[in-house]
């Protein structure tokens, strides 16, 4: 059986800050757009709950 492109699996995307991106297709750059948008509201996301458990704190112990 001859194994088609489609079935392999997909290499993990990633990316380096600074990396030449002169070799990446349109479509790679849409996806690595994508995978770094995901990323930062990932970040922002753990920034408000670290927030969140801080002023938690610092009310608990003010009292």
């Amino acid at each position: 059986m001859a194994m088609e492109d489609d079935d392999r699996p997909r290499k993990k995307i990633s990316h380096e800050i600074g990396q030449d991106l002169s070799l990446l297709s349109v479509e790679e750059l849409g996806d690595r757009i994508a995978m770094l948008s995901a990323e930062v509201d990932r970040l922002r996301e753990a920034m408000t709950k670290k927030r969140a458990s801080k002023e938690a704190a610092n009310s608990f112990f003010k009292s």
